[in-house]
């Protein structure tokens, strides 16, 4: 993998002494504010998001290689970080508008990429709705959109990690067995085309094609709904993997602590050759409640015990799974 100077800095500094990647995704805004205010309806809105954010920041990002914030409210979290952790900054405005249709990005306001780097941004992330059956025209556009990002990180010769998430164009719901049946093939999609160089991209962040609870034989899980068979999910992985031209990392797309653990095991043992992960909500989200009902300090408590356990659960499976970056 040949990189920039900056490009190639900017990965060392996101990753860990193996040369893996574990970030942990602090990026949440609208969702983040809803989930304290169905708690506490007398939290502040957007002080209770930039504080949440800090406490993770201070217990959670320093015991990472790197963390994912966002530069609307994240800029306080990433004070309490250490010299050695690395920063990676969101660059799209959180969720879209379901008013327009093909779920097009958007920038965030006040921050182009030379901002981001100026006030000590080591990555660029950017998220992307896709499907790969949408419309050619609204594709083309996202697809445009990504260049153009691209092109603004080689500029000013910052890594970018680009995040497309998969999604339905005819409406289908995430969750559903019929969503979860064409998945597979719009990951792979994604690895196979915006691992191509036209768009600059350095590393992908992905979400694994299957989710554990889709699989046969995971019936632990209250949400186990079983659509592929092992043999066949594992085929999918690996095929993914194969497929990606560039360093790849899987986000825990909302699972369970123990599910996101269990998948990367499942990673793994299918051949998969990813390099790590950026893992938000299966780490700290049981905090949420903590943090929105009780005390500061009842808050920093729950960081420093369940919520370092969840990230040192994960940290050890991925040592044990993930494949070093080749720097």
């Amino acid at each position: 993998m040949i990189l920039t100077e900056g490009k190639q800095r900017g990965l060392q500094n996101i990753t860990d002494e193996n040369n893996i990647i574990f970030a942990t995704a602090m990026d949440q805004r609208g969702s983040l504010g809803k989930m304290i205010q169905n708690f506490n309806s007398q939290k502040s809105y957007d002080k209770s998001i930039s504080e949440f954010k800090e406490g993770v920041a201070q217990i959670l990002g320093n015991e990472s290689s790197s963390l994912l914030l966002d530069p609307e409210f994240g800029w306080d979290a990433a004070k309490n970080l250490n010299d050695k952790i690395g920063l990676i900054m969101a660059y799209e405005k959180t969720g879209y508008d379901a008013k327009e249709k093909g779920r097009l990005p958007n920038l965030v306001d006040f921050y182009a990429i030379q901002d981001l780097a100026n006030n000590g941004s080591d990555a660029i992330k950017l998220l992307v709705y896709y499907d790969h059956n949408e419309e050619t025209e609204v594709n083309e556009i996202k697809k445009t959109f990504i260049k153009r990002v691209g092109d603004e990180c080689k500029q000013n010769d910052i890594l970018f990690i680009l995040e497309p998430v998969a999604y339905s164009h005819e409406g289908l719901d995430a969750k559903s067995t019929e969503f979860a049946k064409v998945k597979p093939a719009i990951v792979e999609y994604f690895m196979s085309e915006f691992s191509k160089d036209i768009y600059g991209v350095d590393v992908l962040k992905v979400e694994v094609p299957i989710s554990i609870y889709n699989i046969e034989g995971y019936d632990i899980y209250e949400n186990y709904n079983p659509v592929f068979s092992k043999d066949d999910a594992q085929k999918s992985y690996k095929k993914c993997s194969d497929l990606s031209k560039i360093p790849f990392i899987y986000l825990s797309g909302g699972v369970s602590n123990e599910q996101f653990i269990e998948t990367l095991k499942f990673a793994k043992n299918s051949g998969s050759e990813f390099n790590g992960c950026l893992c938000g909500r299966a780490i700290w989200k049981d905090g949420i409640e903590t943090y929105a009902t009780q005390s500061w300090n009842e808050y920093i408590e729950w960081l420093e015990n369940q919520g370092l356990e969840n990230l040192n659960r994960v940290k050890e499976t991925l040592h044990s799974t993930a494949s070093p970056i080749q720097l």
